[in-house]
């Protein structure tokens, strides 16, 4: 009977080897001795060899490239913000259809207050949706594309993320609306 806390390998499970740097791994039964394959990195670190961005062909060895890198992704993220914002710019540019509701409302001194709501909408089929409709797959496929980079859990090119989407929010959330209910009364 073999003890369930023992570490013996199933017969059908080949072993691998690493190579000294930690970053690769090979099978001895690979048949070619060049025959890499890449292994995602599971906890943060800081280096700058064999760090794959995004795409196959996509990989960092220098610290030169990771600057570059890192200057890019900065990049990316403080345009995402941009995105984020100008969206809500456009849409408040091109809203139709305003109403303006207004209800009684008893106030605290027995008078009658007028409380109003202002409605807006946006045609379905018009030049602004379909603009807004485009821009917004460009958010999500830049959004995911961040995700991705953080989750190579390098440390350089989560702070680039992290640093491009923060200077992006101060660049750019200035122009963001305020709601301001005018009929939110001090007492």
């Amino acid at each position: 009977m073999s003890d369930p806390h023992s570490h013996h390998m199933h017969p059908t499970v080949q072993s691998a080897v690493s190579d000294p740097h930690g970053d690769h791994m090979t099978s001895p039964d690979a048949g070619h001795g060049d025959h890499m394959m890449m292994m995602m990195q599971m906890t943060f670190y800081f280096g700058c060899k064999n760090v794959e961005l995004l795409f196959a062909g996509l990989v960092i060895n220098t610290p030169g490239e990771m600057v570059g890198a890192c200057i890019g992704v900065f990049l990316l993220a403080v345009f995402y913000e941009g995105l984020k914002i100008g969206r809500e710019v456009l849409l408040r540019r091109n809203q139709v259809n305003v109403r303006y509701n207004s209800m009684p409302v008893p106030g605290a001194d027995g008078t009658v207050l007028m409380e109003t709501h202002k409605t807006v909408g946006q045609r379905m089929m018009s030049l602004a949706h379909f603009l807004q409709t485009f821009l917004h797959i460009i958010q999500v496929v830049v959004s995911y594309f961040l995700m991705l980079v953080f989750m190579t859990y390098n440390g350089y090119l989560c702070i680039a993320v992290a640093a491009g989407a923060g200077f992006g929010y101060f660049l750019f959330s200035w122009k963001k609306a305020v709601v301001v209910d005018i009929t939110e009364h001090c007492h």
